[in-house]
């Protein structure tokens, strides 16, 4: 199988190495899953998973370049993609490649694949039922409301399995009472990744036990674990 991936240009690049920085923030020692369908690379992160709560998986889909020729497709083995990678070794390739200005652009994945107890959970692609649409502001506010209360239930010095039990208690809740399947972790993952935006509504989804938010820069999906 390919340890590469082809992007079209730049733009495209920096866009990538933006969202899986954005998940290292919340995640320093997490993964991206990494699945080619089609001409088209889905990145999976998860904001948010362990603890007792809900598993969160952001996820953005990026185009990528043809292989060489002009009938060309994209190669068999990079077509056939399925790998889960850490996070800090998928950056670090970065940089070396910013010095490149001709696309495309190449991007060499880490030799060595990860194991993530989310990453064996798959969304569906299809078949979901609009439920309807929720303003940016309403998932921020929940975001940081649920900040707030992690900060102040976690003082200095908490050792690492009671703040994953803090984190699953509160993104585990219900965003609200006429929401009580879309756990609070939707709205953290949805601000921590910069998918809102105050001019766009959140489109939400449900095909249970999953459901989904959806903005033009991505799409957050989780499922809580009493039904995985």
């Amino acid at each position: 199988m390919s340890r590469e991936l082809t992007l079209p240009d730049r733009q495209a690049l920096d866009d990538l190495e933006t969202f899986l920085g954005r998940a290292r923030r919340v995640d320093p020692d997490g993964a991206a899953r990494l699945v080619v369908t089609g001409g088209m690379l889905a990145v999976y992160v998860s904001p948010v998973h362990g603890g007792g709560g809900p598993t969160v998986l952001g996820l953005r889909v990026v185009a990528l370049a043809p292989g060489p020729g002009p009938d060309a497709c994209l190669d068999a083995d990079q077509q056939g993609l399925d790998v889960t990678v850490a996070l800090s070794a998928l950056l670090d390739r970065f940089p070396r490649l910013r010095s490149s200005s001709a696309p495309p652009v190449t991007l060499s994945l880490p030799p060595a694949p990860v194991a993530a107890a989310w990453a064996g959970v798959a969304p569906p692609r299809s078949g979901w039922d609009a439920v309807g649409l929720l303003g940016a502001a309403r998932l921020r506010e929940a975001a940081a409301s649920g900040i707030r209360e992690i900060a102040d239930g976690v003082p200095a010095g908490t050792g690492a399995a009671a703040v994953a039990r803090v984190r699953g208690l509160v993104w585990g809740r219900p965003l609200a009472e006429d929401l009580a399947d879309v756990p609070a972790g939707v709205a953290f993952a949805a601000d921590a990744l910069a998918f809102l935006d105050d001019a766009e509504p959140v489109a939400l989804y449900r095909l249970r036990p999953w459901v989904r938010a959806t903005t033009s820069r991505g799409h957050v999906l989780a499922r809580r674990p009493a039904l995985l």
